[in-house]
């Protein structure tokens, strides 16, 4: 009888579960499918864009990081620049030398009522002698910015010594707030990947406690202030310290940032959301120093000190350390962190530190699988609610609802993360797996539902012809084709024959044909259109072309990308030859002798030396385990600006520059470093001085006349100005190597030998009169003696553990290759075997082949891995350079590492 109640009594709550859990499923939106989003490219040559905003009618203004302002008109799928502003994006140390570095123009940003108010703002690092980063506020009634009516809203005072991290994130929220993302402003690659806390003296610019930490400073934060019509503000009740406190600043809202980049504020929840970009350490040490590096995606539902440079990641405590003693202390204490370096004006004891919301390393995260392993920057991205949009054509699905879509910069992906109601992470899911964007730098939805990103591209400090505007689109009917176009050349001499290709284009709605056409233009004039898929094309006359693919379906939906090709100018060839010592491996401390081979059409080879040596850049660096190539890179730009520079030396020491002037000192004419500090803000200085040279004049520095010189082509005067312009800037010459000669693999002191050392040389041509200069430049890569197995080139049935440290043979057949490997002067290969830690390993064989999985065998083992913590494979002299390929029969076989011994 009381079984028989309970049973009937608890019947009914079972069916309403029931009931409940069906209507809840009902109720869960449904994924889309993948091919619904397409991927529309709006605006190529898009030159190191930094930050962009969607206006209401389409037009989307974005911020280059060398001084242009520009907006993109969908209405004409032209670009116009609005505005130029000198910016400054160089850093001279104690030494003189002078490095490239992230600064510039930053961000820009519309007034909420630009409509009415017509207000832009924009943050960067303004050309001149005061360190600093600026936040202005412009009129821009739809032409060009009015200069004349600047208002300077804020400056954030800066060290220009050492780079890096400048933030420049901005956004408004619903109370016209307006929030500044700052970086800490702090070299920190002197801290062998760790945390910078260098507080000896003159070390400032190596010690992010100045900034970051120092709560009466202003890098190192998220700022957030109401402006007012005047160009002042006022600060918003509820930031993190109160107006009046003393030795903190008002305009905080976040502290504790190391390199805060692109912001985003839940409209439903008004909860702040960003990414943070970490330091560069890919391992733990913390018996000395703290924890290895990690990126983070963070939340502030309020106001708080983020923890750097004393924490990362889930609150992760570094130690102290003493960069004069190399001695270290104990940890720093998250409740409890103060801050008691000299280089600090601030409060000594600090609010306790928030915990980021994602963390990941260089490593395969646990917690975060998805983020991937590598190099990563984490850059933010924006939050999906429906409601923000009114009447949109295109609005994401329901089921993206209140949804985080987050990239970085490095790895390139677009990952979803869910929050539950209390702000709490819940999940995370790949959006597009097939999309790999290359270097997204900023990410919003627009006013009809897409998804707009600004891609910088693959280089640093360069204009990449990769990077470029594209939308993404949902389509819940007919979808529009999937655009693929490319060139199998894109620069040459005339005639020039170029092969264009539609390959990968494709359509996923199965009933639709496609038609194809190739407009192409040339300076934005029509030239010729083509209706074939993959036609051929001859250009007689130089200049450049566009050739834009467009392909439609029959119900008339279009999608296009578009090619640019050079003709009248063949790219320079280089080429760097390892003549001695082996081409894919270093050895510590062996010397290795190499070779720098330059031909260019037009302008001739080092070998007829028609090109000079002083022309060519050249330089070895190593790169540490775990870094990325952005400290690599400002280097090259050092020695490619000389060996640029030294083309104008050579050009005024041909001409009769050097009867009139000097680089110091008047003569007839000014000193070359006069006109290069009168023009130094002067963003059309070249433009300027370039026409001045070629038709002479007089008056602006006393009577004597500049003859004119209307031999001198555009580029050839361009490079006079540039070598003029450079001699402001006192700099120690970062001088290329030789264009051959020996180079010893010496370790820098500290590091391991787990890094590369990076080959590069580089030839800037000359031009034409109607092709700008191109660059050409080759890189070879020396990599340790020890590869870890995800570093292979390519697997077949092979698996990996969770952080990829480990490969399994997944059965027989399997199969491990290494690209284009020079094995010259290496004596043995040797695995290092991971035991299984029980029973008996069976008689299995690994090969040692060249060229193919099938190829010939080099080598081979047959036998039980039975307590082998090894295995090594002798290899035979004379095998040179080759495709390498372990192959494995029978299982199992667990490895970590492959190390290639010379001896």
């Amino acid at each position: 009888m009381f079984k028989t109640f309970t049973l009937f009594k608890a019947l009914p709550a079972v069916l309403l579960l029931s009931v409940a859990t069906i209507t809840l499923h009902a109720q869960t939106p449904k994924k889309p499918e993948e091919n619904r989003f397409t991927k529309v490219v709006l605006a190529q040559d898009v030159q190191e864009p930094m930050q962009f905003q969607i206006m209401k009618d389409g037009r989307v203004v974005y911020a280059e990081r060398k001084g242009k302002i520009k907006v993109y008109d969908p209405a004409t799928n032209k670009i116009a620049v609005i505005g130029e502003f000198a910016v400054s994006t160089k850093y001279v140390n104690k030494k003189g030398e002078v490095s490239e570095g992230e600064d510039g123009m930053q961000g820009v940003i519309l007034d909420p009522d630009y409509e009415t108010n017509h207000w832009i703002y924009l943050y960067y690092a303004p050309a001149g002698d005061v360190a600093k980063n600026t936040l202005e506020r412009y009129v821009w009634l739809g032409k060009e910015i009015l200069l004349n009516t600047k208002k300077t809203i804020l400056d954030v005072p800066t060290q220009r010594e050492e780079c890096c991290h400048v933030g420049g994130g901005m956004l408004f929220d619903k109370d016209k707030n307006l929030y500044l993302s700052t970086g800490d402003n702090t070299f920190s690659r002197a801290s062998d990947g760790f945390t910078p806390l260098d507080e000896r003296p003159g070390m400032s610019p190596e010690d992010s406690q100045k900034s970051s930490s120092n709560t009466n400073d202003l890098r190192g934060k998220i700022l957030r202030i109401h402006p007012q019509a005047d160009g002042t503000y006022t600060i918003p009740a509820g930031n993190l310290f109160p107006p009046g406190t003393p030795k903190t600043k008002p305009e905080i809202y976040t502290m504790g940032n190391r390199n805060p980049w692109r912001l985003t504020i839940d409209s439903k929840t008004g909860w702040l959301y960003w990414g943070e970009v970490g330091p560069d350490g890919s391992k733990d040490d913390f018996e000395k120093r703290g924890p290895q590096s990690y990126d983070e995606f963070n939340q502030a539902k309020k106001p708080g000190n983020y923890g750097w440079p004393y924490f990362v990641g889930d609150n992760k405590a570094y130690r102290k350390y003493d960069f004069a003693t190399k001695q270290s202390g104990d940890f720093f204490n998250a409740e409890h962190p103060e801050n008691h370096s000299p280089n600090s004006s601030g409060l000594v004891e600090l609010p306790p530190a928030t915990p980021a919301f994602i963390w990941y390393a260089k490593g395969i995260s646990e917690k975060f699988p998805l983020m991937e392993s590598g190099g990563n920057s984490a850059v933010g991205g924006p939050i999906f609610r429906r409601a923000d949009f009114k009447n949109p054509k295109r609005p994401f699905p329901e089921y993206y609802e209140g949804k985080w879509l987050i990239t970085d910069w490095v790895r390139g992906w677009i990952n979803v993360v869910e929050i539950d109601e209390n702000g709490n992470y819940k999940s995370m899911e790949r959006f597009l797996p097939e999309l790999k964007l290359r270097g997204p730098i900023d990410m919003k939805f627009g006013p009809e539902g897409d998804l707009y990103v600004l891609e910088y591209g693959n280089g640093y400090f360069r204009n990449n012809p990769e990077a470029e505007l594209i939308r993404i689109e949902f389509n819940g009917g007919n979808r529009r084709p999937q655009v693929q176009a490319a060139a199998n050349k894109t620069a040459g001499s005339v005639p020039f024959k170029v092969n264009l290709s539609s390959a990968g284009t494709k359509d996923f709605d199965d009933d639709d044909v496609l038609s194809y056409t190739w407009a192409i233009t040339k300076n934005g004039k029509p030239y010729k259109t083509l209706k074939e898929q993959n036609p051929s094309v001859t250009f007689t006359t130089p200049g450049v072309y566009k050739a834009t693919l467009t392909v439609a379906d029959l119900k008339g939906l279009k999608n296009s990308q578009a090619v640019t090709i050079k003709a009248g100018n063949e790219p320079p060839v280089v080429a760097v030859n390892i003549t001695k010592g082996n081409s894919s491996f270093f050895f510590p401390g062996k010397t290795v002798t190499y070779k720098v081979n330059v031909n260019d059409k037009e302008d001739g080879s080092l070998a007829n030396k028609r090109i000079s040596p002083s022309q060519v850049s050249v330089s070895v660096n190593y790169l540490s385990e775990g870094y990325n190539m952005t400290a690599i890179a400002q280097k090259q730009q050092g020695v490619d600006a000389s060996a640029k520079f030294a083309a104008g030396m050579a050009l005024i020491n041909k001409s009769d520059c050097r009867s009139c002037h000097a680089v110091k000192e008047k003569l007839l004419g000014p000193a070359f470093i006069s006109v290069a500090k009168k023009y130094k803000n002067d963003p059309n200085a070249v433009t300027y001085l370039s026409k001045k040279i070629k038709t002479g004049g007089s008056g602006v520095w006393g009577d004597a006349a500049m003859p004119a010189h209307p031999a001198l082509s555009a580029n050839e005067l361009n490079s006079v100005v540039r070598y003029i312009m450079s001699t402001a800037t006192p700099q120690k010459a970062q001088k290329s190597m030789p264009v051959s000669g020996t180079y010893v693999t010496a370790i820098p002191k500290g590091d391991n030998e787990n890094g590369s050392f990076i080959f590069r040389a580089a030839y800037t041509d000359k031009g034409t009169g109607t092709v700008a200069p191109i660059l050409g430049e080759n890189i070879v890569v020396l990599r340790g003696q020890l590869v870890p197995v995800k570093d292979v080139s390519e697997t077949h049935n092979m698996v990996y553990n969770r952080d990829s440290t480990v490969a399994v043979v997944k059965d027989g057949g399997a199969w491990v290759k290494f690209a284009k490997t020079d094995l010259s002067g290496i004596k043995n290969l040797e695995l290092a075997l991971i035991p299984r830690g029980r029973g008996t390993d069976p008689v299995s064989t690994i090969e040692l082949r060249s060229g193919a999985p099938d190829g010939k065998v080099i080598k081979s083992f047959t036998g039980s891995y039975n307590g082998l913590q090894k295995l090594t494979l002798d290899l035979p002299d004379g095998l040179g350079v080759t495709d390498l390929y372990l192959v494995f029969t029978g299982t199992p076989l667990r490895f970590g590492t492959v190390k290639f011994n010379n001896d």
